[in-house]
């Protein structure tokens, strides 16, 4: 008897896929089945029942990300994140908002979401300077000429190169530690001269970052830490 109910997908694909899909805006999921057009329904029923334990735990585990996303807050005495190091967040009696290399400073009697939102465009000034500055540096040792670099407010992507060759970044990036920095800005400065991933770009990352891979294995830790915080 089949305890799991999904919602069937059909496409061009050969095999079946199993997949945990959140609902936005809160803490249920799905699960979504993507199978061959012409397989049997009763075939696709015997696999989702083989796969019940795996789809059981990672329903609850989904929920359980969910819940913690939305649990998530800022407030004055938190920490948040600067280059791989946490600051404080202090409240002053000025109007204004920064990073002075010690704190985050911010007006008090702010809420908690307008907290986060102030914490949020502070990292988003930050992250002009800081990305600007590495990037010019890469790009005079790589020699890469980025048509423009921007500072965008990305979620699943850290940084991204255009056919333009514009280079975009995710705020988000100035939370992880320099040399993670570095490797996302490498990264997208070889896809100047290759938009791929194919073995002449990773020769290209590897020439400027040998140790390209253990920061790539950084960059999905914190990954993983800022799946569970809403910074929306």
């Amino acid at each position: 008897m089949l305890m799991t109910d999904y919602t069937l997908v059909r496409t061009q694909r050969r095999t079946v896929a199993i997949y945990i899909r959140n609902i936005a805006g809160t803490s249920c999921a799905y699960v979504e089945v993507r199978a061959p057009i012409r397989m049997p329904k009763r075939e696709i029923d015997l696999f989702v029942a083989s796969k019940e334990k795996w789809i059981t735990e990672h329903l609850a585990l989904s929920q359980a990300n969910a819940e913690k996303r939305e649990a998530f807050a800022l407030d004055y005495g938190d920490t948040a994140a600067f280059r791989g190091a946490p600051f404080p967040l202090v409240g002053i009696d000025e109007m204004s908002a920064g990073f002075n290399g010690e704190r985050f400073y911010l007006p008090r009697g702010f809420t908690t979401k307008q907290v986060k939102s102030v914490i949020v465009l502070i990292y988003r000034r930050l992250a002009k300077l800081v990305i600007a500055a590495r990037v010019e540096y890469y790009a005079g040792l790589m020699k890469m000429t980025p048509a423009a670099v921007k500072i965008s407010g990305a979620k699943t992507r850290w940084g991204s190169c255009s056919g333009k060759k514009s280079l975009n970044f995710s705020w988000r990036l100035v939370m992880a530690d320099d040399s993670v920095i570095d490797y996302v800005v490498v990264h997208e400065l070889a896809h100047i001269a290759e938009m791929n991933h194919s073995a002449r770009f990773w020769a290209i990352v590897a020439k400027i970052l040998p140790d390209y891979k253990a920061r790539q294995q950084r960059l999905k830790e914190l990954q993983r830490r800022l799946y569970v915080e809403d910074w929306e």
